[in-house]
């Protein structure tokens, strides 16, 4: 029964991991400059290392926005907002799972009659807002950087592009490390306070909390969700809102997983706070607004006009509608259970 309830968060990594890989590697691939099923392998590997060893500062942050300590309740929570993203990755929308499972978790803080903490929900809705023009800004610095590197280098075309193809990968890999660390709270963190699980050691040697499995769980599903279904959503972020070369491709990425971890590191925010800097909260972001304010980023650093404003304003669309869909499907679970 317990793997049962677990069955909506599972569905919930799926559907992650399918719509969002797109962030981490579909500029790359669209470029064909890394091959789909190596992207695949990569990403699949290092989300799960994101999810284990660094996934819960923003999976206990979710986790305090509701009143979630059933596992019953977590997994309505969790199927709603998989319901919805599953939805949007069917029409290739790369939407925000972020904003799912905030919009699922208000619908069952609305049925239950539960206090939302609106200090909290106002810093997550603070970096929905923060995280695209945080990712905007380090995209115009890194091709400023980069073309200052590049133009007095006088490197061989060849070694320039052998040195893209290493750095789309790297880049790749810590996004991919990013995603998990920081989107891990999307898929877990509504099971945080009902976790079924138990510390396990073996021997003196290894030890691993309850936490960890739970992680380590998560992570499995989303890289699941990479390897089968996400070459649909990169051909939307890869080509169809502004057209990149292989160099800028490599900047959105590095933007796009700098702004991830940036949210998603308790290791940075305590030597933030130990410094008087005031740190960032640790929440889930969102990964397509992330690589698409990099894109936006890019194309005011060049001047262009040539941003295609038609998919642009589909993308928004879906981040708009898509938490407001998902509460409505989990307020609508939760009243259609209690009176049936």
């Amino acid at each position: 029964m317990i793997f049962f309830y677990l069955l909506g968060g599972l569905l919930l990594g799926w559907s992650l991991g399918a719509n969002d890989a797109a962030n981490i590697f579909g500029t790359a691939v669209a470029t064909k400059m890394v091959k789909f099923r190596k992207a695949a392998l990569i990403a699949s590997i290092f989300v799960i290392l994101g999810a284990v060893l660094e996934g819960s500062g923003t999976s206990e942050t979710l986790d305090s926005l509701g009143s979630i300590d059933k596992l019953s309740t977590a997994f309505i929570v969790s199927l709603s907002s998989a319901l919805t993203v599953s939805a949007m990755t069917k029409l290739s929308l790369p939407v925000s799972t972020s904003q799912a499972v905030i919009g699922a978790i208000l619908g069952q803080n609305l049925f239950a009659g539960f206090q939302t903490d609106l200090k909290l929900l106002t810093n997550i809705i603070l970096s929905w807002i923060l995280c695209p023009i945080i990712a905007a800004f380090f995209a115009i610095l890194l091709y400023y950087a980069l073309k200052y590197l590049i133009t007095n280098s006088k490197i061989h075309l060849l070694s320039l592009d052998a040195l893209t193809r290493f750095g789309l990968i790297v880049a790749g890999s810590l996004g991919a490390y990013s995603l998990g660390a920081n989107n891990i709270g999307n898929v877990v963190g509504v099971f945080m306070t009902s976790n079924p699980f138990i510390d396990i050691s073996i021997g003196n040697i290894i030890n691993i909390n309850s936490t960890q499995q739970l992680l380590l769980i998560g992570g499995i599903a989303i890289s699941l969700g990479i390897i089968t279904y996400s070459y649909r959503v990169m051909k939307t972020i890869g080509n169809d809102i502004f057209i990149l070369s292989p160099i800028t491709a490599l900047i959105v990425v590095t933007s796009h997983s700098l702004v991830l971890y940036l949210f998603a590191s308790e290791g940075l925010r305590n030597t933030l706070i130990s410094l008087n800097i005031p740190p960032l909260p640790l929440v889930p972001v969102s990964s397509s607004q992330a690589v698409i304010g990099a894109i936006i980023g890019i194309a005011v650093a060049k001047g262009s006009r040539s941003i295609k404003i038609s998919t642009l304003a589909k993308i928004s669309s879906g981040w708009i509608t898509t938490p407001i869909i998902s509460g409505i499907i989990s307020w609508s679970f939760f009243y259609l259970i209690s009176h049936f």
